[in-house]
Order: structure tokens, then C-alpha cells, then sequence
């Protein structure tokens, strides 16, 4: 009796579980869209239906694109602000210069420095060639900014404008500044030693007036400076922006095939072990 107990139970639990099983085939294979969707991607000769978003990875790569050139915008205008940053200090040098000429003067004056002497003389040539030797040699990869004999190339045009390409849109010129003596009001030449001597008040005149010109070029390099690195770190943003939309589209919940598949596979095991 015990025997065919048992026998009782299992052949009632088995039956139970066969229509079960049945229920759940008829529910979700042959009733419902879900069913007809699987089958045809089985079984029917059909194109596949698909229950994924098709534009999905279409936008995905859109956001990439995106991203990356907005990186190479910002970098561009980072590469902008380095090549006024070198202007600047090119201006930087020579106040400096001018400055110790200044100094120079004042003293001599004050009588503590004697024009006529050839040693004061010289260093006062010296501060110039320093001048002029900044002018000639302050570059960006072969981009003279501030000796205008040196324009008009492909990358700077003759008035000293540099395009750069910093949105989808365009872009926009910086504006360099001519410091050499044939194109601007700088006559560096013009600063002579021998002229402490002869012409003491006249090199104090230039040196007053070359101070504020460079000084206002100074100025003006060190804010567009400023401007070129903020604008620099918001297309940063805005690139970072992009990649988190793309992470965030990329996890998304499961699909409708997937959730089918979880369902299906539920006691046997997932392809995938999430749970490490």
C-alpha cells in the first residue's frame, strides 16, 4: 500500500507539473504577442521582429560622436589658450626689460649711474637686443605671435589672426598683436645707449611710452588668456555630459527578450552568474 502511495503522489505531482508547464506554453507561446514574436524568431522564414528600441544604438553612437568632438573643440581652444599664454609672456619679458631701462634712467638722474660710461651703455643695449631677440623668437609650434614679418601663412593670417575650430558651427580668430619695429609703433632701434648721454630725456620719453603700449598688449593677452581656459573647461563639461548620457543609455533595464529568456531559463540557471 505504502508503495502505490507513493506512486499516487508522484504520478499527481508529475501530472500537476505537466499542466502547469502546458498552461504556461499555451500562455506564453501560443496566446499572447509574446509567443508569436518568439516563434517567429525561431521558427518563421519572416524578417525578425524586434522588440528592442532600433534607434537605441543609433542614438548611443550619435552621443559618442558627440563627445568626441567636443574633446577635440576643447582641446583645440586649449591649444589656443597655451599660444596666447606664450604671447603673454612674451609681452611679460619684455616689460621687464623696459622696466630695468626705466630703472637705468632713474638712476642716472639721480646721479648714482653715469651716462657716459660704456658699461652702463651696454646694458642698456643689451635690454634692447633682449627686446627684440623675444619679438623675433616667441612662437607656438612655428607661429611667430608678436613679429608680424613672420605672418601671413597657413596657420597665421598676415594681420595675425589664427582660426580656431571650436563647435559644430565654426569657430572664431584670436588676434595677435604686431611687436616688431616695421610693422608697429615699437621702434626698439630707436633705444640707444649712447642716447643716455646725448638725449637723456628722449629715451625716457620712449621707454614711458613703449611701457604703456606693452603693458596694454600684456593686458590684453593675459584676459583672452582667461576667457580661452574657461571656455576650455565648459566644453569639458559638456563632453563629460555626453559620456554620462551614453553610459546611462547603455545601462538601460533588460529587454523583452531577455526578461523571456530569464523566465524561461529562471530554474535551470541564467547564462550569465550576476550574483559575484
Amino acid at each position: 500500500m505504502a508503495d502505490s502511495s507513493y506512486l499516487s503522489i508522484f504520478l499527481n505531482n508529475y501530472s500537476s507539473q505537466m499542466l502547469q508547464n502546458d498552461l504556461l506554453t499555451n500562455a506564453m507561446l501560443y496566446g499572447s504577442g509574446v509567443g508569436q514574436n518568439l516563434r517567429d524568431m525561431v521558427l518563421a522564414q519572416n524578417p525578425i521582429k524586434p522588440l528592442t528600441n532600433p534607434f537605441e544604438q543609433a542614438i548611443t553612437g550619435r552621443l559618442r560622436s558627440d563627445a568626441a568632438s567636443t574633446r577635440q573643440y576643447a582641446k583645440n581652444v586649449q591649444e589656443a589658450a597655451s599660444m596666447v599664454g606664450i604671447a603673454r609672456e612674451g609681452a611679460g619679458q619684455i616689460q621687464s626689460a623696459l622696466n630695468e631701462m626705466e630703472d637705468i634712467i632713474e638712476k642716472i638722474n639721480a646721479g648714482e649711474l653715469d651716462a657716459s660710461n660704456a658699461t652702463v651703455q651696454e646694458n642698456y643695449n643689451d635690454l634692447r637686443n633682449k627686446i627684440q631677440g623675444v619679438v623675433e623668437d616667441t612662437d607656438y609650434n612655428g607661429i611667430y605671435m608678436l613679429d608680424q614679418s613672420k605672418w601671413g601663412t597657413e596657420q597665421i593670417s598676415s594681420s595675425g589672426k589664427v582660426y580656431i575650430h571650436a563647435d559644430d558651427d565654426g569657430g572664431f580668430n584670436v588676434n595677435f598683436y604686431p611687436m616688431d619695429e616695421a610693422n608697429s609703433d615699437l621702434n626698439w632701434s630707436d633705444l640707444e645707449g649712447s642716447k643716455l648721454e646725448t638725449d637723456l630725456s628722449g629715451q625716457q620719453a620712449l621707454v614711458d611710452e613703449y611701457q604703456g603700449q606693452v603693458n596694454t598688449i600684456h593686458d590684453m593677452y593675459e584676459n583672452k588668456e582667461g576667457t580661452l581656459k574657461a571656455q576650455e573647461a565648459s566644453l569639458n563639461n559638456q563632453a563629460d555630459i555626453l559620456d554620462q548620457a551614453v553610459q546611462s543609455r547603455m545601462t538601460t533595464t533588460l529587454s523583452t527578450e531577455q526578461i523571456l529568456l530569464e523566465i524561461i531559463l529562471g530554474d535551470t540557471g541564467g547564462i550569465i552568474d550576476e550574483s559575484t
